[in-house]
């Protein structure tokens, strides 16, 4: 077997196969977002390319990648013209590879017949449609900013033109119910997209529903509709056809999110815009998360990275175990040592027997995977592995 020293020498010299380009532009922030954007500062734009091009020179020769993810933000507030334009900036320094999976988030209103256009012919592959429900009252107390109907036709215009289509879906909205989340599931379905990713909503500190739910004006649904929610969600979307391959995502056979998959197998990525984290498989370097700081420290040369998280090699192998217990496959200890340089049961052998006499996961010898059960808590699992 390859020493850790190599194994961690090989990964620190792999030349990165996947990329994401964060967009920080929305027409709207809805009320329970936290994410790097601006809202009603399309006079930015123009210095966002500009910058953004300027960011590109850190690579220094051609990149060719496996998948390349273009969110947000909202990438498709760009619109046609600007969806152009950034693919024109990427073309000089980073291509996709013949059979790349090219991402772009979209919100439903943006797909126009222009747009879905625009993406062809930029070589986007895929989709994901920022739907949240096709339910009206849920998208009002969501504060989202189109309706059902535009997720519809957004869906179909996509899939006509031969795109593969992931929709977001989220539960424990404020006044959602269990029926309404079982609508909303057989809604996706029946749309006929080829992934689901489904969240709960999480009441984020300094969002307007924070704000709103500390006041007493909104309340979260209770942990137990939480989890009736979640499990609806599996079973109906299993039967359905769809893999359930991560804890908040379904996939039609071979339509698995490929660039995510690289993420969750800790590989390389390239990253570039303001808040957007590359990562060179020890180290974790994320953009300042201001948009106008980001644009002027880029464009004046100066240092642009907001922070930096540099793991040790068993830091990086305890994180690598949590991001494989998220996966339905679980972690096989062969691979596990193969990748990391480290035996699982060196790391987490205690934890694992406990998840297994609480069933919360499973241990066939080979592979380690979460029930159920577990994946239904599992973010309280992870302080028994990281440290």
């Amino acid at each position: 077997m390859m020493s850790r020293l190599r194994i961690v020498e090989c990964e620190m010299n792999a030349v990165p196969r996947h990329a994401y380009v964060h967009v920080p532009f929305c027409r709207h922030r809805c009320g329970y977002c936290d994410f790097t954007l601006v809202a009603g500062r399309d006079d930015l734009i123009d210095r966002y390319f500009t910058a953004f091009g300027r960011e590109l020179e850190r690579v220094e020769r051609m990149l060719e990648v496996d998948t390349l993810y273009l969110g947000g933000g909202t990438p498709s507030h760009l619109g046609p013209t600007g969806l152009r334009r950034i693919f024109g900036i990427l073309h000089d320094r980073l291509r996709p590879a013949a059979d790349a999976e090219v991402t772009v988030e979209a919100n439903p209103l943006d797909v126009t017949p222009e747009f879905v256009a625009a993406a062809r012919d930029c070589g986007v592959t895929r989709v994901s449609l920022g739907g949240q429900s096709l339910d009206a009252a849920t998208l009002r107390a969501l504060d989202r900013d189109h309706s059902p109907d535009d997720v519809r036709r957004a869906t179909a215009r996509l899939l006509d033109a031969g795109l593969v289509v992931s929709l977001d879906l989220m539960t424990a909205a404020p006044g959602q119910s269990l029926a309404g989340v079982e609508a909303d599931l057989a809604a996706a379905v029946g749309l006929g997209v080829q992934h689901v990713s489904v969240y709960c909503l999480t009441w984020e500190k300094g969002t307007a529903f924070e704000s709103a739910r500390l006041r007493g004006a909104l309340q979260p649904a209770e942990e137990s509709i939480e989890r009736a929610m979640f499990e609806t969600a599996i079973d109906r979307l299993e039967a359905a056809g769809f893999e359930h391959y991560e804890v908040s995502n379904f996939a039609r056979a071979g339509c698995r999110c490929r660039h995510n998959e690289a993420y969750w197998d800790c590989r390389p990525w390239e990253a570039f815009g303001p808040g957007a984290a590359r990562f060179d498989g020890r180290a974790r370097i994320t953009n300042h998360r201001s948009t106008t700081t980001w644009m002027t420290k880029v464009l004046a040369g100066d240092d642009f990275a907001g922070d930096v998280d540099r793991m040790t090699d068993e830091q990086a192998a305890r994180e690598r175990i949590v991001v494989g217990l998220r996966r339905r496959d679980g972690l096989d200890r062969a691979a596990f040592r193969a990748a990391s340089g480290f035996d699982l049961d060196s790391l987490a052998g205690p934890a694992i027997a406990r998840w297994g006499a609480a069933g919360l996961a499973t241990d066939d010898g080979r592979r380690v995977r979460l029930t159920r059960a577990g994946l239904l808590v599992s973010d309280a699992l992870w302080a028994d592995v990281l440290r």
